[in-house]
């Protein structure tokens, strides 16, 4: 199917339209023995659907599917993020290296950013080949797309290869759900139908209440969101 009719129609106050056959699947954070966040591991997956409706207020009683609930709560889901460009917003982090690319306000503390001396300062150290290795890493497992490494030889963003699929995250180290892992520039369309900049990886909120609509600002963690999921049940 065309690339251009895969994806993502939100509805004002209601839920995300979801087009073009896009695979969902769960994708689960990993700690190690030491409990840092490690890696990524794939979970189950749904059913394929041509267009499906994904919960955002996070009331749903079919999550992650949307059941309409958000019109019986009254769901405010004004969408209050920008939609100006990731690199008009970006603090730099420099390096001998690598540049790290930052956007704090994406944020959807996933947590891969902190293992170790956590990716600021191994960025810094990037002539080691070891720090550089690992803040490549981490920067294409942070899932918002906040982190963005930049080869600085060959003035290059590294970013992981995504086909275009949605996920949604769990994290059992946290005991609660995450966004949905929006992978591999699918579109994005806001409710008064303008665009979102298309990126390789964006987080949407799905507890409903991040200060940042449509994205994640990780208040799924304070708020202690928990998918409880039975659709695939």
């Amino acid at each position: 199917m065309d690339e251009k009719y895969k994806k993502i129609k939100i509805i004002q106050n209601g839920p995300y339209v979801v087009s073009g056959k896009l695979p969902l699947e769960k994708e689960i954070i990993k700690v190690d023995e030491n409990g840092e966040v490690e890696k990524w591991e794939e979970g189950e997956k749904y059913p394929d659907q041509e267009n499906y409706l994904l919960c955002r207020c996070g009331q749903s009683k079919n999550k992650p599917y949307c059941d309409q609930t958000h019109r019986s709560i009254n769901f405010d889901g004004t969408e209050t993020a920008t939609k100006g460009k990731y690199l008009n917003q970006v603090e730099k982090t420099e390096g001998p290296e690598l540049d790290l690319l930052d956007v704090p306000k994406l944020c959807a503390s996933a947590r891969f950013c902190m293992r170790k001396e956590g990716t600021w300062e191994l960025t810094e150290k990037s002539n080691d080949p070891e720090a550089k290795k690992m803040a490549i890493q981490q920067s294409c497992d942070c899932p918002s797309g906040r982190l963005v490494a930049l080869d600085k030889k060959i003035e290059q963003a590294i970013e992981p290869k995504l086909d275009q699929s949605l996920s949604v995250v769990e994290d059992p180290q946290r005991k609660v759900s995450g966004p949905i892992w929006v992978k591999g520039g699918v579109l994005i369309e806001s409710a008064d139908g303008s665009e979102y900049e298309i990126r390789n990886r964006a987080t949407l909120c799905r507890c409903g209440k991040s200060k940042n609509k449509p994205f994640c600002d990780g208040t799924h963690i304070t708020a202690k969101f928990n998918d409880e999921d039975k659709s695939l049940n």
